[in-house]
């Protein structure tokens, strides 16, 4: 479904992500895991043309990204919550989900998908007329993956959903990711919580100073010394 091959991204002069490979198959979970800097978010940018990749491609379902602007990419099928959620704090959690259909034209199909969110996110239907910004961190966390769900994409980006979150938050959302998962859309999930992350993926990568140095399966990678070390904070 998505592919991106020997991509070079920079800032400016500088290289920030520096010939990385990834692919994403349909139905799948894939984790991105790395330290702060090591090029993460930078990926999910240069998927939604929000940066552009001075070499290399990017691909979704066969159709190159890397030249096209980032509305026109998410019309393709491809959504976004994103690092510190970034809601509409001002708006309530309604007028938040339904911005999240902006760029949908099967206006009939708004209302059922409303009703899929609230199922996964109970708390977001008691919440509904509420301000964004009065809603707690783990309440937000919620809203900014809804209104991405609310796009109906086929890849849905996750950039640190656990960030802030308490220990039990943590588990609901990730159970959630799960959820998400099994009905249909295809996941690729940024998480320092490398643990967590691994658990709920298929599949992971792992990124060091903007290159991957490790792919395999998610329980491979949980008994990759590297991994458990780094990571895990194993010895």
């Amino acid at each position: 479904m998505l592919d991106l091959a020997d991509v070079h991204t920079y800032y400016g002069n500088i290289r920030a992500l520096r010939g990385l490979s990834l692919s994403v198959e349909r139905g799948e979970i894939v984790t991105l895991i790395g330290a702060n800097g090591a090029g993460k978010t930078t990926t999910l940018r240069t998927i939604l043309g929000l940066v552009r990749p001075r070499r290399g491609s990017v691909s979704f379902n066969g159709t190159r990204l890397d030249a096209m602007s980032t509305d026109r990419i998410v019309r393709l099928g491809i959504a976004q919550s994103p690092e510190g959620r970034h809601i509409f704090p001002r708006m309530s959690v309604l007028e938040n989900l339904e911005l999240g259909a902006f760029v949908r034209s099967d206006r009939d199909g708004i209302a059922p998908d409303l009703e899929r969110v609230f199922a996964l996110f109970p708390r977001l239907r008691e919440r509904v007329t509420q301000k964004g910004g009065t809603l707690s961190g783990g309440e937000q966390q919620m809203l900014a993956i809804s209104r991405a769900l609310m796009a109906r994409p086929g890849l849905l980006l996750l950039d640190e959903p656990s960030m802030g979150l308490s220990p039990i938050l943590v588990e609901t959302i990730f159970r959630i990711i799960q959820d998400i998962n099994r009905q249909g859309t295809t996941i690729l999930l940024v998480e320092q919580n490398a643990r967590m992350a691994l658990r709920v993926a298929h599949r992971g990568y792992v990124i060091q100073t903007g290159r991957i140095v490790l792919h395999d399966a998610a329980a491979a990678l949980l008994r990759s010394d590297l991994v458990r070390k780094t990571y895990l904070g194993e010895k």
